[in-house]
């Protein structure tokens, strides 16, 4: 555990400091995490894991711990990035929009990925990461899903990595496709800032193509609008999935997992946006988020199985590709309707 501890930690180290740069900043420390701990599993591998039986065990039950747990945390502390305020003052027209925009990515992308033959666990994992905020909504969102203990938690970690790195691609080319096309459209510069916001996977995405609108406030509080719908469709995945998916019990009881600590999201973002001295600080809190949150990317790309995903990953990337183009449509037919 301490190894594990100690390698997932400088991998989220090193990935935050490299989001700084052109380019790695696309990506986001999440991403950059993720692929550091891909690339630390061979040396892992071959220097440790290959020692024994039990310190190939070690390493995988240390980064299935590391991932499950700091997961949870990171979200929560990730709730300190949600002014209140801001939300529902200036960004009171982006609420309702986010809720659509939101709902509809899910059920179409989900649709499409189950219509093309793609894993329903995989298939929900990507249609949450393009509808809401990337790898952190892939993440709450697996965290909201309980699969049996043994091979289907392996299977699930797999889909884990494969949404995130899916996501992570598909957002980083929409990005650059947005900026270059963006004032081609004919779109203002708000109406631009608007379809980032709305249609962009990952916080940095929107981030960056709003700021090569000049519209990059609006464009902050359009995507953030769609982070706080992680929490509703948290919880709303979790009931279906658990009344769909999940294995009946022997004694025929179906018990309902609630995603607690989305409630914990909820609550950092109001103890955030109303405790003045919890506000202050708030920003210090969102860079310890993306620690923890960098430390349970960084073990799973320690424990994924590339053939898993060699194999199961074509489907998927078309699903998020196809859905993608109708977001990009859509968001920039909203924004020019209503702002």
């Amino acid at each position: 555990m301490a190894f594990i501890g100690i390698v997932t930690l400088a991998a989220s180290l090193v990935a935050s400091w490299l989001k700084q740069f052109p380019g790695f900043s696309l990506f986001g420390a999440l991403i950059i995490a993720l692929l550091i701990g891909m690339v630390a599993q061979f040396p892992i591998r071959k220097w440790y894991s290959n020692r024994s039986a039990e310190h190939k065990a070690g390493v995988k039950d240390a980064a299935g711990l590391i991932s499950n747990k700091l997961l949870r945390l990171g979200i929560i502390l990730l709730g300190f990035k949600l002014n209140l305020t801001v939300l529902f003052t200036q960004g009171i027209k982006c609420l309702p929009i986010a809720a659509v925009v939101v709902t509809l990515t899910i059920v179409v992308c989900y649709n499409i990925a189950r219509k093309l033959g793609v894993d329903p666990q995989l298939a929900i994992l990507v249609a949450g990461g393009t509808g809401i905020c990337g790898a952190a909504a892939v993440m709450g969102l697996s965290g909201s899903i309980k699969v049996p203990p043994g091979k289907k938690e392996d299977e699930k970690a797999n889909n884990e990595v494969m949404a995130v790195a899916i996501i992570a691609i598909m957002g980083t080319i929409f990005a650059l496709l947005e900026i270059a096309l963006g004032p081609l459209t004919g779109l203002s510069k708000t109406q631009l800032g608007i379809t980032a916001g709305a249609s962009l996977h990952e916080i940095a995405h929107a981030v960056a193509a709003g700021d090569a609108f000049g519209a990059v406030d609006i464009a902050t509080i359009m995507k953030l609008s769609r982070v706080l719908m992680l929490v509703f469709a948290a919880i709303v995945i979790a009931i279906w999935w658990d009344r769909n998916h999940s294995e009946i019990p022997t004694d025929g009881k179906r018990k309902v997992s609630f995603p607690w600590f989305m409630l914990g999201f909820i609550g950092a973002s109001i103890i955030g946006t109303f405790v003045p001295f919890i506000g202050a600080i708030a920003p210090n809190l969102v860079d310890f988020a993306y620690i923890v949150l960098g430390m349970a990317m960084a073990a799973l790309g320690i424990n994924v199985n590339f053939s898993a995903i060699a194999k199961k990953g074509q489907k998927a990337f078309l699903t998020s590709f196809l859905t993608s183009v109708l977001l990009m449509c859509f968001a920039a037919g909203i924004a020019a309707l209503f702002f």
